[in-house]
């Protein structure tokens, strides 16, 4: 319960302190030559991570029921879009992976993989919906079809002094998704459009015993669906390996 409680405080704090946190500029190194940003990484993020479900049990562990999103500030278009979903409708049109896009996977109740994809493209994996996304640090976006996931770009941050939390580790990674296709922030078809912005910050946070933590923090502006910007936060506990990752299909119901 205590660790519980310590996620839920540090939610707050550590948003606050990451949205003003400068950019981390990596120091030359032989030869004037930045870091690449795995080597500059100022968090280890790689490994598996199982989600805790510590809010919204009935959004995250189940198929909520049609029409029940309370949570989320759904404007008059989005809560017309959301009071028709139809799980059939979208087998039907091969949209069963909608729940599992970039606005809605991080909140589903399994795990998480990441890994260096390389020196600049941080891979985060899902085991339900079997999906993957690409964070990309530097560059432009690439443009092309949308995908489920977009197009993801991603930079280091410190903490400013007196910002961090005690517990907090290192830096944090931020994380701008556009471009993606529109998709549900749940899976019972509460909408976001394909000109959502996904803003994610990542930070790790460790007790005494080792134990280590990632928190999420998500905001999601759609004034498409939105009445206002939607942010929540997301908790995993890290795992020892993957003997427990259990890759599934998308499915709506």
């Amino acid at each position: 319960m205590k660790t519980f409680l310590t996620i839920f405080v540090l939610s707050a704090v550590l948003f606050a302190s990451t949205m003003f946190a400068p950019t981390m500029f990596a120091q030359a190194g032989r030869g004037g030559v930045p870091p690449t940003p795995k080597a500059a990484a100022p968090i280890d993020l790689t490994g598996y991570w199982v989600a805790l479900i510590t809010e919204d049990w009935r959004y995250r562990m189940i198929v909520p029921a049609k029409g029940d999103f309370s949570s989320i500030p759904l404007n008059p278009e989005g809560r017309r879009v959301a009071n028709q979903w139809d799980p059939a409708k979208d087998e039907v049109a091969g949209n069963q992976c909608a729940p599992f896009g970039a606005g809605g996977v991080t909140r589903m109740a399994g795990r998480l993989h990441i890994t260096w994809r390389d020196d600049n493209n941080l891979q985060v994996e899902a085991d339900m919906g079997t999906q993957t996304r690409n964070f990309r640090f530097g560059g432009f976006p690439t443009g092309g079809e949308a995908t489920w996931q977009g197009d993801s770009l991603a930079q280091w941050l410190y903490a400013g002094p007196g910002g961090r939390a005690a517990n907090k580790v290192g830096g944090s990674l931020k994380v701008v998704t556009t471009h993606a296709k529109a998709g549900y922030l749940q899976r019972n078809g509460v909408p976001y459009s394909a000109n959502a912005v996904i803003t994610e910050h990542y930070d790790l946070l460790k007790e005494d015993d080792g134990t280590q933590y990632l928190l999420v923090t998500t905001l999601i502006d759609d004034p498409v669906y939105l009445a206002r910007p939607h942010q929540r936060s997301t908790h995993f506990r890290k795992e020892a390996d993957g003997s427990k990752w259990d890759p599934t299909p998308c499915t709506v119901r």
